[in-house]
């Protein structure tokens, strides 16, 4: 599941903009170790929704948003999508180190702990075909949590897609993170302290293909966005806010769901 992913993944060169554009990808070969995601019952929606906060916040608050800390520093985003399961990407998990993450708020240091959870990752299970940072197949990973998390306003799941679900052409999506990713890449893009947002839109994988054709040496018979990817871009904006494993958020029929992880 990473931006360019099984459905959801995409390898860091992903974030590279072709002009103003984010480039995502969604999920669909791990979704059957999940089933469908956290299941609706008589009390709780299966779906959170964002909102305002009536602070007047930078932003709107996103319930699902996740971040991936290592030695309780922010490395990546990723996806709340079940009591126990966070979606991120897989080029974001190095090795075997002790990783948690933090929910239920905006803020890239909490300061109010009534809302921010705090959980350590108990497990992660990599995507079968992930083949590491040179590559963009399968960039997707799961992280099981060691506590389940206690759903609230401020922290609740985003739905996942059927596996057969396919994306339309120009949806509405938004990415989040407290990333700043800019035209061109840089290795000092610094974080926000608020998370940021970003409206973008699902384009044509073909197309999103030629564009990147344009700036990569690999020969023109190997295709770079492939089957399982899908691009999203911001026509016209000269920067996008998002974290490698931030969730591609698209609302569907009154549903929002994870569509991808950008990578």
């Amino acid at each position: 599941m990473a931006a360019p992913l099984s459905r959801l993944s995409a390898g860091p060169a992903a974030l590279r903009s072709w002009g103003l554009h984010c480039s995502l990808l969604l999920f669909l070969l791990l979704l059957p170790l999940l089933n469908s995601g956290y299941k609706e019952d008589s009390t709780k929606p299966a779906c959170g929704k964002p909102w305002w906060s009536e602070d007047l916040d930078v932003t709107r608050h996103w319930p699902w948003e996740v971040s991936l800390r290592l030695e309780n520093e922010h490395v990546c985003g990723g996806a709340l999508i079940d009591f126990s399961w966070v979606v991120t990407a897989a080029h974001c998990i190095q090795g075997t180190k002790e990783y948690s993450v933090i929910l239920g708020t905006s803020k890239l240091k909490p300061m109010d702990p009534t809302k921010a959870v705090s959980i350590p990752v108990r497990d992660i299970i990599m995507h079968p075909k992930y083949w590491g940072r040179t590559f963009t197949m399968g960039d997707v990973a799961l992280l099981l949590l060691h506590t389940p998390v206690v759903f609230s306003k401020y922290v609740q799941p985003i739905c996942l897609p059927e596996p057969t679900y396919n994306l339309k052409v120009g949806t509405q999506c938004w990415v989040t993170g407290w990333g700043q990713v800019k035209q061109r890449y840089s290795a000092n893009s610094t974080l926000t302290p608020e998370l940021q947002e970003a409206e973008v839109f699902i384009m044509d994988n073909k197309r999103c293909d030629r564009i990147y054709r344009k700036k990569s040496l690999i020969p023109r018979m190997a295709p770079l966005v492939l089957g399982d990817m899908i691009c999203a871009t911001n026509y016209g904006e000269n920067l996008c806010y998002g974290d490698s494993g931030g969730p591609l958020a698209c609302e569907v029929e009154d549903r929002w769901i994870l569509a991808g992880v950008l990578s």
